[in-house]
């Protein structure tokens, strides 16, 4: 079990800034392959309306994560405690369905609410994922708000990653950006689309030497390899 932090009572900066909790929870789940995301709120659960506003509003049990009707039964932005609202925890479910984890959204005012759902007891609303878990790492990529730079390639670059393959230095044409090793940056077709992104074996001023250059020529440019590829295939997700 993994609790999150509320960020609006920490103290953040623009680097780790998500926006609201419900995000900041539902990326961890992606990243950690959570079976679950437990989301505690002031409201018992979803509701078809604003029950404060429509007394004919009633309980969502359960549904689909990602159902599209559910966004506009959430609404906008309506609790003083939480930044985001009903609205987030909809789209936070949506996120953490990718990754194959169910959501559940009860009240954090009810009697030991995490135990109970623990153990099946249906609580609030539970919104189902339909989704067959994804490797995790590939999930966060998939959802990686900062990128640190980008890799522009040619056209055999592209239909490699296309056919599943590693990103190999020869198939760069350029840099852009500043980068350490293990950055996520993007992969950029001729065309100037994002194709891929993925976690770089080499930082920008690396990258930059070994661009062009077939993989025995890393060693005689570097003096070393880390690493065969810019890009391991394991490491990279198609966008």
């Amino acid at each position: 079990m993994v609790p999150i932090i509320n960020e609006n009572d920490t103290v953040v900066t623009d680097e780790i800034k998500f926006g609201d909790n419900d995000t900041l929870g539902a990326l961890v789940a992606n990243l950690i392959e959570a079976e679950a995301l437990i989301i505690l709120t002031d409201q018992i659960g979803l509701f078809t309306a604003d029950p404060r506003k429509d007394p004919n509003a009633t309980l969502i049990a359960e549904a689909t994560a990602g159902d599209e009707a559910l966004e506009s039964m959430a609404g906008g932005a309506g609790s003083s405690i939480g930044k985001g609202g009903m609205i987030t925890k909809v789209i936070a479910a949506k996120r953490a369905g990718k990754s194959g984890a169910h959501t559940a959204i009860a009240s954090g005012r009810e009697i030991d609410p995490i135990i109970r759902l623990a153990n099946g007891e249906p609580v609030g609303t539970l919104l189902v994922s339909d989704t067959q878990p994804l490797a995790a790492r590939k999930q966060w990529l998939a959802d990686h708000l900062q990128l640190a730079g980008r890799l522009i390639l040619d056209n055999g670059a592209v239909n490699a990653l296309k056919a599943g393959k590693s990103l190999l230095p020869i198939g760069v044409v350029s840099i852009e950006g500043d980068f350490e090793r293990g950055a996520a940056v993007a992969c950029i077709s001729p065309e100037g689309f994002e194709i891929a992104r993925g976690l770089s074996n080499y930082g920008s001023g690396e990258s930059r030497l070994i661009a062009r250059k077939s993989t025995p020529e890393i060693e005689g440019v570097l003096g070393y390899v880390d690493e065969p590829e810019i890009i391991h295939r394991d490491n990279l997700i198609l966008v």
